[in-house]
């Protein structure tokens, strides 16, 4: 008896990320420890040991935040699920009071009037799945005129969510 050839169209799904990743607070913004690129985080423990208050995700280091940077964790029904304390400070709402909250509350694209302008909801919800690649935007907050942000928007977890880092907010 052979083995039948696999079908050349077949593919792992859910395959892990092979880019470096680095592990943060979801509320701070740190590294545990305080070190600058953890290989793993520990495994007793997801909460952070810098502030004790955010769980530990992990993103591609090239898109992870640094503590200086605001930033939101938002999942696949476009929920948000963490706000950074830089974010808090910069959006003038507490983290208590965005969570379960839709992002389109805070934020909306930022030239909504261009006809080519992204669809910030589908690049989040993409971004949850894992299934696209970090992308920059424009953003608003809602109701604001006159306020731009260039964001970066790219996975993180676990759970599996979309990283919006604020990425000129400073």
């Amino acid at each position: 008896m052979t083995a039948e050839p696999l079908d050349s169209s077949l593919r792992v799904v859910g395959q892990p990320d092979s880019r470096p990743q680095k592990v943060f607070c979801g509320h701070c913004g740190r590294a545990p420890n305080g070190e600058p690129e953890p290989k793993k985080a520990d495994p007793e423990s997801r909460v952070c040991s810098n502030c004790g208050m955010g769980l530990l995700l992990q993103a591609p280091a090239e898109f992870a935040p640094s503590p200086s940077d605001p930033f939101l964790v938002v999942d696949g029904s476009l929920t948000i699920c963490a706000l950074s304390r830089v974010a808090e400070e910069l959006l003038g709402i507490t983290e208590t009071e965005a969570v379960n909250r839709h992002i389109g509350e805070f934020l909306v694209p930022g030239d909504s009037e261009a006809p080519t302008s992204e669809n910030l909801g589908a690049l989040l919800a993409w971004a949850a799945r894992g299934d696209a690649p970090a992308k920059s935007v424009v953003v608003r907050p809602t109701n604001t005129f006159g306020v731009r942000y260039w964001a970066r928007v790219g996975p993180c977890g676990p759970p599996r969510a979309a990283l919006l880092v604020l990425a000129d907010a400073r």
